[in-house]
């Protein structure tokens, strides 16, 4: 298949299921708001190097999560009962993708969170769809993740932990809040270890699209989140 290549001005993506066996779909266009928010109601993101045009993704298998199937380990247990421990959001959202950038991760080289992409996710936070979800111990931030919702969906794009576990934690709680809220579908991207260790699991393109369809039809929990 043929990769799509986007106008500057783009107004409608190619349907997911054309995408190259890799998920690549579609390359160019722009990270406008609302160019964004349409690219992952129809199960779509970005995701570029610095030095690349903008590409976008649509992979098969998909790794979704249930906010009502959140796997607690035993060993994160005591860790949700330390009163030192806080969970927050909203609170830093700019010091959160910062941090997502800039803390180094095992196998990674570099990262795909420059100057472009957290200036367009910062402005989908300014307009109430792009979140963190923070972990506090004794007044700092060590840990934490950011993404958008829109209607009953989520969709996490990069999590970051300075104190082992305040990653996890951070995700725990925010399924806590969203499974409260009724919004169930967490879209993960791809496959990772960590995230099919707390129950995130393999889903066709076909039917996380099917399921996606329905969630971002119907209101889900809208502006700064508290």
């Amino acid at each position: 298949m043929a990769i799509f290549r986007l106008e500057s001005d783009v107004s409608r993506f190619p349907h997911p299921s054309y995408a190259e066996s890799d998920g690549l779909l579609a390359v160019g266009g722009n990270l406008a708001p609302d160019t964004l928010l349409q690219a992952y109601k129809c199960g779509i993101f970005p995701w570029y190097s610095n030095d690349s045009p903008i590409l976008w993704w649509s992979p098969d298998p998909r790794l979704v999560l249930d906010s009502r199937e959140v796997n607690i380990g035993r060993s994160m247990r005591p860790i949700l009962r330390r009163s030192n421990w806080q969970f927050r959001m909203d609170t830093a959202f700019a010091e959160v993708i910062g941090s997502c950038a800039e803390v180094e991760r095992k196998g990674q080289d570099g990262t795909w969170i420059h100057s472009e992409v957290v200036e367009a996710y910062s402005r989908l936070h300014q307009l109430g769809y792009a979140h963190s979800a923070e972990t506090w111990i004794e007044g700092e931030l060590r840990g934490g993740l950011y993404g958008l919702c829109i209607g009953r969906a989520f969709f996490g794009e990069s999590m970051f932990a300075l104190t082992s576990n305040a990653s996890k934690y951070a995700l725990i709680k925010l399924c806590e809040y969203l499974k409260g809220k009724s919004v169930f579908l967490i879209d993960c991207q791809t496959p990772t270890s960590h995230l099919e260790s707390m129950g995130a699991k393999l889903w066709s393109r076909s039917r996380f699209l099917t399921v996606l369809s329905e969630a971002v039809r119907v209101q889900g929990p809208f502006g700064k989140w508290t």
